[in-house]
């Protein structure tokens, strides 16, 4: 029984992170607006992420542990790309390109380093959200910031905790 509801969260959680931005994305498109969508959350999210999906690759642990953030990567880039387009900063975008892979590189290249960012991840999604909290609290506008989006990786966040 254990085993079996342990796996149901594992795949609720692949499935949901699958989907996860869907949400954002949709709503940022509809409304052809970004407004009310931190960056600056949007970019401490995405490094976060990478870090751990760095770590993970580095000390090779089993796919299904990080099979979900490739996916939710690949949605906060095409997440960011359209915020970027609709403020009128697309020339930014070859700059965070460099930037992330970069810092991609930069992980590995010795082994404290990797442990240290995997250290910080927390603090780091911490401020993504907290940073996107306070872009709401300053314009008093959620604009096209996703709730369902924020309540898919609030399920998320709390499968994984208690999966592991």
């Amino acid at each position: 029984m254990a085993s079996t509801v342990l796996a149901l969260a594992h795949w609720s959680t692949w499935a949901v992170s699958a989907v996860i931005k869907l949400p954002q994305l949709a709503a940022v498109l509809a409304a052809g607006s970004a407004r009310g969508v931190s960056v600056g959350s949007l970019l401490l999210e995405l490094a976060g992420f990478l870090v751990f999906l760095r770590y993970q690759i580095y000390y090779d642990y089993p796919l299904q542990t990080y099979l979900e953030y490739p996916i939710i990567i690949a949605q906060d880039v095409i997440l960011l790309l359209l915020i970027l387009r609709y403020s009128g900063n697309m020339k930014r975008a070859l700059f965070y390109a460099v930037t992330f892979w970069g810092g991609w590189y930069v992980l590995t290249l010795r082994k404290w380093i990797i442990d240290l960012a995997m250290n910080l991840c927390t603090f780091i999604s911490a401020a993504s959200k907290l940073t996107q909290l306070r872009c709401l609290w300053q314009t008093k506008d959620s604009g096209q910031v996703s709730a369902l989006t924020w309540s898919m990786s609030a399920y998320t966040c709390a499968s994984k905790l208690w999966a592991t």
